[in-house]
């Protein structure tokens, strides 16, 4: 089957047999939905254009005709005004139906690929945080035995990045903008008690876990992410190597277009790492595409 996940900045794509329960192929891009949202509360032309060509690119590579498709979108699909006529427009030019879905069953699905994949790593756990920090929005997911509670919040690293533009300006907003979280946060752990692990998942944490191995956009291999350990103070070391490439440098690091948005999704991962007390995480590349394909299979891991 395919799954497909349009997001507020990347297009992901998975060819996946429900058969093996295996990836076959996969394709992603940077398409920058979100961008102007804030501003306009639409997604632009210029945005579509990208996806609608970003698709097509998929589809050149990855054979959907034979396959079962199921696409979702998120957040920036979600807030836009003009989002009937968005996914109109993506199937007239691409034949494929996009499902707009909402942030709860986002951070179930996403949930859903994490725990497939610890399971796949043998990294036992009988209680996480799983965190999401996408392009537009960034969910919170506490895992217990017996229960799990998930928020999604109306911050990501496009909406940030285009509302506060540097990172001066979004280090001084940044414990306003994530009180909430810490508000949900503390009531939790209050009522049900901190969880033992810290887990992480998205461009951010991703990109910063390459770095980590010595890995750039071109040769990333998720591979060897999964279960990539970080630490809260590697965030500022690889912060600041990121800033200090020349401008060419960092394209090829991080990938072209991507090194704003990164470096702001490390300033939220980094105050998500005191926000939920904890000084490591486990980075695992698995997320919602992943788990549309698990559910879709029907390969759910409880």
């Amino acid at each position: 089957m395919i799954a497909i996940d349009l997001g507020s900045n990347t297009l992901r794509v998975l060819e996946y047999d429900c058969t093996t329960g295996s990836q076959i192929a996969e394709y992603e891009k940077t398409v920058k939905t979100a961008d102007g949202l804030v501003q306009y509360g639409v997604i632009n032309n210029d945005a579509v254009k990208r996806v609608i060509s970003a698709i097509q690119e998929a589809q050149e590579q990855i054979d959907f005709s034979s396959s079962l498709v199921r696409a979702v979108t998120t957040e920036a699909v979600r807030r836009a005004v003009n989002s009937d006529e968005v996914l109109s427009q993506i199937k007239k030019e691409t034949g494929v139906t996009f499902e707009i879905i909402s942030g709860e069953e986002e951070a179930r699905l996403t949930l859903l690929a994490v725990k497939h994949r610890l399971l796949t790593l043998q990294h036992t756990s009988d209680s996480f945080v799983l965190i999401d920090i996408g392009g537009g929005s960034t969910e919170l997911i506490f895992h217990y035995e017996k229960e799990t509670v998930s928020k999604s919040f109306p911050l990501g690293i496009v909406t940030i990045a285009q509302t506060h533009e540097t990172l001066e300006n979004i280090e001084k907003v940044l414990h306003k903008e994530m009180a909430e979280m810490q508000i949900f946060c503390d009531q939790l752990y209050k009522r049900k008690g901190k969880v033992n692990t810290f887990v992480a998942t998205a461009g951010t944490p991703t990109t910063v876990a390459a770095m980590k191995l010595g890995q750039n956009y071109e040769t990333y291999d998720a591979s060897k992410i999964n279960g990539t350990s970080l630490e809260i103070g590697e965030l500022d070391f690889y912060l600041k190597k990121l800033l200090s490439m020349p401008f060419e440098e960092r394209e090829i690091a991080v990938g072209t277009g991507r090194s704003d948005l990164i470096a702001a999704g490390i300033l939220i991962y980094k105050q998500l790492f005191i926000l939920l007390g904890f000084k490591s995480c486990v980075v695992i590349d698995d997320g919602l595409r992943e788990g549309v394909a698990i559910e879709a299979c029907g390969n759910e891991t409880h």
